[in-house]
C-alpha cells in the first residue's frame, strides 16, 4: 500500500507525463498559422509560402498564410507575441522589428522577452534599383545627382526600421547625401510606386526587383550586400564602389510567442530545419535572391543579440528616428 508521500509523488509524475506530451502533440492543430509582416507579392510572402508548402506536406497539416502588412511589419510581430501558447501560430519575423525596431520606437511588445527564437530562416542582400525615368544607369550617377539635388531623390521602403530603410539611411551617412526616405507596408506596394514613377529608388529585394529589372522598367545600380548577387553579377556592391564596409543585408528568420512551451519551439525548430534543407525548397529560395539559412535555435538567439547591438549603434550615432 503507497504511503500519503508515495500517492502525491505519483499523481505529480502522472500530471508532469501529462502536460509533457499535451506539450509535445504535433503538429498542435490541424490549420498552422504562419504570419508574414508584409504585404502579399514580397520577398517575405514569396519565401514564406515556398516554406509553408513544404512544411504542410511534412507534418500532415494545411499552413494557412496571414498577411498582416503595416507599420514595418510591427503589428504581425505584436499578433505573433500575443499568439495562443500551443504552437498553432509561427511568425516569419524580419530584421526590422525583431532587432531595428526597438531602438526607433516605443512598441507594445518587446522582441526578446515575448518572441522567443525558433530558426533563422533566409538571409539576403538588397539591391538599389531606379525607375528608369529618372535617367540614372549607374550607382555614381545616382550619387552625383543626389549631391547636386539634396532632397530631390526619394526611397522607398517595407517600413521605418525595415532593412530597406535603414540601408538607405546607412547610405545618406556615408556618402552626404540626402535622399527623403518614403515608408511602405510591404515590398508589393512599394515597387508599385517605383515602377509608376512616383518614388525615384528602392533598396529592395531581388525577388521583388528581378522581373522589372528584366524587363527594363527598373535599372539596378548595386547591391548591399558584400559579395555581388549571384543573379547580377556585372552589378557591383556599395562596398566596392567607394564605400568600403557598407553592408545592410536583409533577413526573415522564424519566432513564435514566448509562451509557446520548449519542447513545442524544438519540434518546430527540428521541422523548419527540415524544411529549409530540402533540395526543391533550396532551389526555389535561390532562384528568388534568398539564401536559407537554417540554424539552432541557440545559434539563432546570440544571432539576433549580435544584430540588435549592431544596429543599435548605427542608429544611435546616425541620430536616425522613425519620422
Amino acid at each position: 500500500m503507497l504511503s500519503v508521500r508515495q500517492y502525491f509523488s505519483s499523481l505529480l509524475a502522472l500530471a508532469s507525463i501529462g502536460l509533457s506530451a499535451q506539450a509535445q502533440t504535433f503538429p498542435p492543430k490541424k490549420t498552422i498559422t504562419m504570419v508574414v509582416g508584409f504585404a502579399a507579392g514580397g520577398a517575405a510572402d514569396t519565401g514564406a509560402r515556398i516554406i509553408a508548402k513544404k512544411l504542410g506536406e511534412n507534418i500532415g497539416a494545411s499552413v494557412v498564410i496571414d498577411n498582416k502588412p503595416g507599420a514595418g511589419g510591427n503589428i504581425a510581430h505584436q499578433f505573433a507575441a500575443q499568439g495562443p501558447a500551443d504552437g498553432s501560430v509561427i511568425l516569419f519575423g524580419s530584421v526590422g522589428p525583431l532587432t531595428i525596431a526597438p531602438h526607433m520606437m516605443k512598441l507594445p511588445y518587446d522582441p526578446v522577452k515575448d518572441l522567443s527564437p525558433i530558426t533563422m530562416g533566409v538571409n539576403f542582400p538588397n539591391v538599389l534599383v531606379v525607375n528608369q525615368q529618372t535617367g540614372i544607369k549607374t550607382f555614381a550617377e545616382f550619387i552625383a545627382y543626389a549631391k547636386k539635388n539634396p532632397g530631390k531623390l526619394d526611397f522607398a521602403s517595407t517600413g521605418p526600421g525595415s532593412a530597406s530603410h535603414l540601408a538607405g539611411e546607412l547610405m545618406n551617412d556615408m556618402a552626404g547625401i540626402d535622399t527623403v526616405h518614403v515608408p511602405y507596408k510591404g515590398g508589393a506596394p512599394a515597387m508599385q510606386d517605383l515602377i509608376g514613377g512616383r518614388v525615384a529608388a528602392y533598396y529592395s529585394t531581388l525577388s521583388t526587383s528581378l522581373p522589372h529589372i528584366e524587363s527594363g522598367k527598373l535599372i539596378p545600380l548595386a547591391s548591399t550586400g558584400t559579395m555581388r548577387l549571384t543573379a547580377l553579377p556585372k552589378i557591383p556592391t556599395i562596398a566596392e564602389s567607394g564605400y568600403p564596409g557598407f553592408s545592410a543585408t536583409n533577413w526573415y528568420a522564424f519566432v513564435a510567442s514566448s509562451k509557446v512551451p520548449a519542447p513545442m519551439l524544438d519540434r518546430w525548430n527540428t521541422e523548419l530545419v527540415k524544411v529549409l534543407k530540402s533540395p526543391d525548397v533550396v532551389e526555389q529560395l535561390n532562384s528568388h535572391g534568398l539564401t536559407p539559412q537554417p540554424s539552432t535555435r541557440d545559434e539563432f538567439t546570440k544571432y539576433m543579440a549580435k544584430e540588435t547591438a549592431t544596429w543599435g549603434r548605427v542608429i544611435r550615432e546616425r541620430k536616425i528616428t522613425a519620422e
